[in-house]
């Protein structure tokens, strides 16, 4: 999923190295009918950009769910969360 917002906001000139970007990540893993199961995977991104940036860091964020083949795969048997915290670069 990181990779391909990566794209997404490569395709929109935003920068995506190791000190722009990263993400925190957590899953929930419960008992379902005596299995154990990941339920729900929670992505936080972290970007910082340039103010003139942050539109298009958006509408990059707003659809890559849909072009992004791990999120697709795993679509209506994990529960997908993400959001992106947005900083502006000095």
């Amino acid at each position: 999923m990181m990779g391909t917002l990566a794209a997404s906001l490569a395709g929109k000139k935003i920068r995506t190295s190791e000190d722009l970007y990263h993400a925190d990540v957590q899953g929930d893993i419960e008992n379902v009918n005596g299995i154990l199961k990941i339920t729900t995977i929670r992505v936080k991104y972290y970007l910082k950009v340039k103010v003139d940036q942050k539109e298009a860091a958006r509408e990059a964020f707003s659809s890559y769910i849909t072009q992004c083949p791990a999120a697709q795969s795993v679509t209506g048997c994990i529960k997908l969360e993400d959001e992106l915290n947005l900083e502006e670069l000095a």
